[in-house]
Protein backbone atom coordinates (compact mmCIF):
# COMPACT_ATOMS: atom_id res chain seq x y z
CA UNK A 1 0.00 0.00 0.00
CA UNK A 2 1.45 3.00 -1.38
CA UNK A 3 0.05 5.97 1.03
CA UNK A 4 0.69 9.77 -0.21
CA UNK A 5 1.10 12.94 2.33
CA UNK A 6 1.69 9.80 5.05
CA UNK A 7 4.22 12.25 7.31
CA UNK A 8 1.16 13.23 9.35
CA UNK A 9 -2.46 13.65 9.87
CA UNK A 10 -4.52 10.99 8.07
CA UNK A 11 -2.14 9.38 5.95
CA UNK A 12 0.24 8.66 8.95
CA UNK A 13 -2.61 7.50 11.09
CA UNK A 14 -4.23 5.15 8.41
CA UNK A 15 -0.54 4.04 7.54
CA UNK A 16 0.12 3.08 11.46
CA UNK A 17 -2.89 1.49 11.15
CA UNK A 18 -2.67 -0.81 8.32
CA UNK A 19 1.02 -1.63 9.31
CA UNK A 20 -0.02 -2.80 12.83
CA UNK A 21 -2.76 -4.96 10.75
CA UNK A 22 0.02 -6.48 9.12
CA UNK A 23 -0.64 -4.68 5.81
CA UNK A 24 3.60 -3.63 3.65
CA UNK A 25 2.71 0.37 3.53
CA UNK A 26 5.03 2.76 1.58
CA UNK A 27 5.44 6.31 2.89
CA UNK A 28 5.80 9.00 0.64
CA UNK A 29 5.67 12.47 2.20
CA UNK A 30 7.30 16.26 1.86
CA UNK A 31 9.05 16.97 4.92
CA UNK A 32 12.26 15.42 5.88
CA UNK A 33 12.02 15.03 9.33
CA UNK A 34 8.47 14.42 9.65
CA UNK A 35 9.12 11.51 7.17
CA UNK A 36 11.55 10.23 9.29
CA UNK A 37 9.48 10.18 12.15
CA UNK A 38 6.51 8.39 10.62
CA UNK A 39 8.81 6.09 9.71
CA UNK A 40 9.92 5.35 13.43
CA UNK A 41 5.97 5.55 14.53
CA UNK A 42 5.02 2.42 11.56
CA UNK A 43 8.46 0.19 12.86
CA UNK A 44 7.20 1.10 16.63
CA UNK A 45 3.66 -0.17 15.87
CA UNK A 46 4.59 -2.62 13.32
CA UNK A 47 8.06 -3.87 14.07
CA UNK A 48 9.18 -3.45 10.43
CA UNK A 49 10.78 -0.67 8.93
CA UNK A 50 8.63 0.65 5.78
CA UNK A 51 9.72 1.71 2.63
CA UNK A 52 9.94 5.44 2.19
CA UNK A 53 10.37 7.91 -0.11
CA UNK A 54 10.70 11.93 0.17
CA UNK A 55 8.91 13.92 -2.37
CA UNK A 56 7.26 17.50 -2.66
CA UNK A 57 4.46 17.29 -4.37
CA UNK A 58 4.84 20.98 -5.49
CA UNK A 59 7.68 20.25 -7.79
CA UNK A 60 6.54 17.75 -10.55
CA UNK A 61 9.93 16.65 -11.17
CA UNK A 62 10.42 15.22 -7.36
CA UNK A 63 7.05 13.29 -7.61
CA UNK A 64 8.59 11.97 -11.24
CA UNK A 65 11.80 10.67 -9.37
CA UNK A 66 9.98 8.95 -6.50
CA UNK A 67 7.05 7.62 -9.22
CA UNK A 68 10.20 5.96 -11.50
CA UNK A 69 11.66 4.98 -7.75
CA UNK A 70 8.46 3.35 -6.49
CA UNK A 71 7.30 1.84 -9.96
CA UNK A 72 11.21 0.22 -10.15
CA UNK A 73 11.49 -1.18 -6.26
CA UNK A 74 7.67 -2.60 -5.86
CA UNK A 75 6.59 -4.87 -8.40
CA UNK A 76 2.77 -4.90 -7.45
CA UNK A 77 0.65 -2.10 -6.05
CA UNK A 78 -2.91 -3.22 -4.37
CA UNK A 79 -3.99 -0.04 -3.05
CA UNK A 80 -2.52 3.65 -4.02
CA UNK A 81 -4.16 6.16 -0.95
CA UNK A 82 -4.09 9.52 -2.71
CA UNK A 83 -3.65 11.72 0.26
CA UNK A 84 -1.16 14.43 0.12
CA UNK A 85 -3.04 18.14 -0.08
CA UNK A 86 -2.57 21.45 1.36
CA UNK A 87 -4.13 24.64 2.11
CA UNK A 88 -1.27 26.36 0.42
CA UNK A 89 -1.28 30.40 0.47
CA UNK A 90 -3.38 32.27 -2.20
CA UNK A 91 -1.75 33.44 -5.69
CA UNK A 92 1.10 31.59 -5.64
CA UNK A 93 3.24 29.57 -8.48
CA UNK A 94 4.60 26.64 -8.46
CA UNK A 95 8.40 25.99 -10.17
CA UNK A 96 6.19 24.41 -12.64
CA UNK A 97 4.35 27.39 -13.39
CA UNK A 98 1.10 25.69 -11.78
CA UNK A 99 -1.00 27.28 -8.80
CA UNK A 100 0.43 25.72 -5.77
CA UNK A 101 -2.58 24.55 -4.26
CA UNK A 102 -3.78 22.89 -7.68
CA UNK A 103 -0.81 21.27 -8.14
CA UNK A 104 0.14 19.88 -4.61
CA UNK A 105 -3.95 18.72 -4.35
CA UNK A 106 -4.48 17.31 -7.67
CA UNK A 107 -1.72 17.59 -10.39
CA UNK A 108 0.74 15.88 -8.30
CA UNK A 109 -1.25 12.91 -7.28
CA UNK A 110 -2.61 13.03 -10.65
CA UNK A 111 0.78 12.02 -12.13
CA UNK A 112 1.44 9.68 -9.69
CA UNK A 113 -1.19 7.40 -10.07
CA UNK A 114 -0.67 7.54 -14.15
CA UNK A 115 2.81 6.32 -13.54
CA UNK A 116 1.81 3.86 -11.01
CA UNK A 117 -1.02 2.06 -13.07
CA UNK A 118 0.98 -0.79 -14.11
CA UNK A 119 2.28 -1.44 -10.76
CA UNK A 120 -1.86 -1.85 -9.94
CA UNK A 121 -2.76 -3.72 -12.94
CA UNK A 122 -0.06 -6.26 -12.18
CA UNK A 123 -1.58 -6.12 -8.45
CA UNK A 124 -5.39 -6.64 -9.66
CA UNK A 125 -6.97 -10.29 -9.95
CA UNK A 126 -10.65 -11.43 -10.62
CA UNK A 127 -10.69 -11.84 -6.72
CA UNK A 128 -9.35 -8.92 -5.59
CA UNK A 129 -9.10 -5.60 -7.23
CA UNK A 130 -6.38 -2.97 -6.70
CA UNK A 131 -7.66 0.17 -5.38
CA UNK A 132 -6.79 4.04 -6.01
CA UNK A 133 -8.34 6.10 -2.41
CA UNK A 134 -8.17 9.68 -2.45
CA UNK A 135 -8.98 12.16 -0.42
CA UNK A 136 -11.60 14.53 -0.83
CA UNK A 137 -13.39 17.25 1.07
CA UNK A 138 -16.45 19.31 1.30
CA UNK A 139 -14.44 22.02 0.03
CA UNK A 140 -15.46 20.84 -3.87
CA UNK A 141 -18.75 22.72 -3.16
CA UNK A 142 -17.07 25.69 -3.91
CA UNK A 143 -14.52 25.14 -6.07
CA UNK A 144 -13.67 27.68 -8.67
CA UNK A 145 -11.97 24.43 -11.31
CA UNK A 146 -11.17 25.41 -14.78
CA UNK A 147 -11.47 22.24 -16.31
CA UNK A 148 -9.06 23.18 -19.44
CA UNK A 149 -6.72 24.87 -17.31
CA UNK A 150 -5.81 22.72 -13.89
CA UNK A 151 -3.42 24.99 -12.82
CA UNK A 152 -4.72 28.07 -13.28
CA UNK A 153 -3.52 30.56 -10.61
CA UNK A 154 -6.31 30.93 -8.39
CA UNK A 155 -6.16 34.07 -5.39
CA UNK A 156 -8.31 33.03 -2.59
CA UNK A 157 -6.24 30.18 -0.79
CA UNK A 158 -10.39 28.25 0.27
CA UNK A 159 -11.29 28.98 -3.34
CA UNK A 160 -8.38 27.16 -4.65
CA UNK A 161 -8.56 24.54 -2.10
CA UNK A 162 -12.00 23.97 -3.15
CA UNK A 163 -10.71 23.65 -6.97
CA UNK A 164 -8.42 21.10 -5.70
CA UNK A 165 -11.18 18.98 -4.04
CA UNK A 166 -12.89 19.15 -6.88
CA UNK A 167 -10.40 17.95 -8.92
CA UNK A 168 -9.95 14.73 -6.67
CA UNK A 169 -13.83 13.83 -7.02
CA UNK A 170 -13.41 14.60 -11.02
CA UNK A 171 -10.17 12.26 -11.13
CA UNK A 172 -12.17 9.26 -9.41
CA UNK A 173 -14.96 9.60 -11.57
CA UNK A 174 -12.80 9.48 -14.56
CA UNK A 175 -10.10 6.93 -13.18
CA UNK A 176 -13.39 4.72 -12.78
CA UNK A 177 -14.47 4.73 -16.41
CA UNK A 178 -10.76 4.17 -17.77
CA UNK A 179 -9.15 1.79 -15.06
CA UNK A 180 -11.83 -0.04 -13.90
CA UNK A 181 -11.91 -2.56 -17.28
CA UNK A 182 -8.25 -3.33 -15.69
CA UNK A 183 -9.20 -4.84 -12.48
CA UNK A 184 -8.65 -1.45 -10.80
CA UNK A 185 -11.18 0.30 -8.44
CA UNK A 186 -10.96 4.15 -7.73
CA UNK A 187 -12.83 5.72 -4.83
CA UNK A 188 -12.97 8.94 -3.06
CA UNK A 189 -13.59 9.94 0.51
CA UNK A 190 -14.73 12.73 2.92
CA UNK A 191 -12.78 12.16 6.36
CA UNK A 192 -14.57 14.97 8.39
CA UNK A 193 -13.15 17.89 10.03
CA UNK A 194 -9.96 17.04 11.40
CA UNK A 195 -7.86 17.78 14.31
CA UNK A 196 -4.21 17.96 12.59
CA UNK A 197 -1.23 20.01 11.37
CA UNK A 198 -3.45 20.63 8.33
CA UNK A 199 -4.51 24.22 7.74
CA UNK A 200 -3.14 25.54 11.09
CA UNK A 201 -3.28 29.46 9.99
CA UNK A 202 -6.74 29.55 9.68
CA UNK A 203 -9.26 30.45 11.99
CA UNK A 204 -11.78 28.02 10.97
CA UNK A 205 -9.35 24.55 11.47
CA UNK A 206 -7.77 26.59 14.70
CA UNK A 207 -11.73 25.91 16.44
CA UNK A 208 -10.69 22.42 16.70
CA UNK A 209 -8.60 22.84 19.18
CA UNK A 210 -11.64 24.12 21.44
CA UNK A 211 -14.76 21.91 19.24
CA UNK A 212 -13.88 18.58 19.68
CA UNK A 213 -17.22 17.41 19.64
CA UNK A 214 -17.20 18.86 15.69
CA UNK A 215 -13.46 18.19 14.71
CA UNK A 216 -12.52 14.47 14.94
CA UNK A 217 -8.88 13.00 15.26
CA UNK A 218 -6.84 11.80 12.12
CA UNK A 219 -7.55 8.46 14.08
CA UNK A 220 -11.11 8.51 13.16
CA UNK A 221 -10.42 10.75 10.03
CA UNK A 222 -8.75 7.49 8.28
CA UNK A 223 -10.85 5.00 9.26
CA UNK A 224 -13.00 5.26 5.72
CA UNK A 225 -10.26 5.30 4.27
CA UNK A 226 -8.98 2.18 5.77
CA UNK A 227 -12.78 0.64 5.15
CA UNK A 228 -11.90 1.73 0.85
CA UNK A 229 -8.43 0.35 1.35
CA UNK A 230 -9.41 -3.22 2.70
CA UNK A 231 -13.29 -3.76 2.57
CA UNK A 232 -15.08 -5.93 0.01
CA UNK A 233 -17.83 -3.70 0.29
CA UNK A 234 -16.09 -0.15 -1.11
CA UNK A 235 -15.86 -1.83 -4.36
CA UNK A 236 -17.71 0.83 -6.20
CA UNK A 237 -15.39 2.27 -9.09
CA UNK A 238 -16.54 5.98 -8.91
CA UNK A 239 -18.07 6.23 -5.68
CA UNK A 240 -17.46 9.01 -2.98
CA UNK A 241 -17.70 8.46 0.52
CA UNK A 242 -17.81 9.57 4.54
CA UNK A 243 -18.47 7.25 7.50
CA UNK A 244 -18.10 4.42 5.47
CA UNK A 245 -21.43 5.18 3.41
CA UNK A 246 -21.95 7.23 0.25
CA UNK A 247 -22.01 10.18 0.43
CA UNK A 248 -23.36 13.24 -1.87
CA UNK A 249 -21.22 15.35 -4.04
CA UNK A 250 -21.75 18.76 -5.88
CA UNK A 251 -23.09 17.72 -10.00
CA UNK A 252 -19.63 19.67 -11.22
CA UNK A 253 -17.64 17.62 -9.05
CA UNK A 254 -19.11 14.42 -10.71
CA UNK A 255 -19.86 15.18 -14.10
CA UNK A 256 -18.37 12.80 -16.50
CA UNK A 257 -17.71 15.45 -19.42
CA UNK A 258 -15.58 17.89 -17.15
CA UNK A 259 -13.95 14.62 -16.17
CA UNK A 260 -12.87 13.91 -19.23
CA UNK A 261 -11.82 17.39 -20.02
CA UNK A 262 -10.12 17.74 -17.04
CA UNK A 263 -8.02 14.31 -17.48
CA UNK A 264 -7.11 15.35 -20.83
CA UNK A 265 -6.06 18.65 -19.66
CA UNK A 266 -3.99 17.57 -16.53
CA UNK A 267 -2.04 14.81 -19.23
CA UNK A 268 -0.95 17.50 -20.80
CA UNK A 269 -0.04 19.62 -17.69
CA UNK A 270 2.23 17.13 -16.30
CA UNK A 271 3.54 15.71 -19.44
CA UNK A 272 1.86 12.78 -19.85
CA UNK A 273 -0.26 13.26 -23.19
Amino acid sequence: MVITGASSGIGLAAAVAMARDGDEVVLLGRDPGRLRAAVDQVRTAAGRTPAAYRADFAVLDEVREAGRRVSAEHERIHVLVNNAGRLAPAGRRTVDGFDLSLQTNHLGGFLLANMLTDRLRAAATADEPARVVTTGSLAEAWGTLDVARPGRRQFSRWLAYGAGKQANLLFTVEAARRWSPYGIVPTCFFPGLIRSGFGLSSPLFALGRVLPMVFRTAEQGAETLRWLADDPAALVPGGYFAWRRPFAATGRSTDPERARRLWDASLDAVGLS
